[in-house]
């Protein structure tokens, strides 16, 4: 459990977790998967959303995934890519969370996530949070614990513990 004072201070800047969908990479899941590629290789992340209909939601689609297609035990090639779509590639089994998300949960599921996507219920892709968001939040937290004299009493009680010892 995340203590008051620690959650207070993690969510002080809460509104710059959420990168909203309209500043987020993506593809269709109909696209071509040479056109996921291609954007891909552009925006320089290893992997970006998937969507489908109305925005929603399918999945993710990584760069290795792509990669995969195009090479054997001795080529590398764009050839296999014909007729193959990014929904072709797409990884579907991927944590999400909804728009009212719990830090403690976000926080684990960003021990082993670069970023983790935010549907709403009928599954509409809001945007992501990413790990470097959150690391920026505890930054800001080591950084204000003592400058704003929280930890002050505990140091004290614990010169006081170690005078009484000696």
């Amino acid at each position: 459990m995340i203590g008051p004072i620690v959650r207070e201070m993690l969510l002080e800047n809460q509104e710059t977790f959420l990168i909203p969908a309209e500043n987020v990479a993506n593809v269709m899941y109909h696209h071509p998967l040479s056109h996921g590629l291609l954007v891909l290789s552009k925006v320089g992340y290893s992997k970006i959303p998937v969507l489908g209909k109305d925005d929603h939601f399918v999945g993710l689609v990584s760069l290795s995934d792509v990669v995969n297609k195009m090479i054997d035990l001795q080529t590398i090639s764009m050839d296999p890519l014909e007729g193959l779509t990014v929904a072709d590639v797409t990884e579907t089994d991927v944590p999400t969370i909804d728009e009212n998300w719990e830090l403690e949960e976000v926080l684990h599921l960003l021990v082993d996530s670069p970023f983790l996507p935010v549907v709403t219920e009928e599954r509409a892709f809001k945007g992501i949070i990413t790990r470097k968001e959150l690391l920026k939040a505890v930054n800001f937290m080591v950084h204000e614990l003592e400058r704003r004299n929280i930890l002050s009493p505990k140091i004290e009680e614990l010169k006081e513990q170690i005078d009484i010892v000696s």
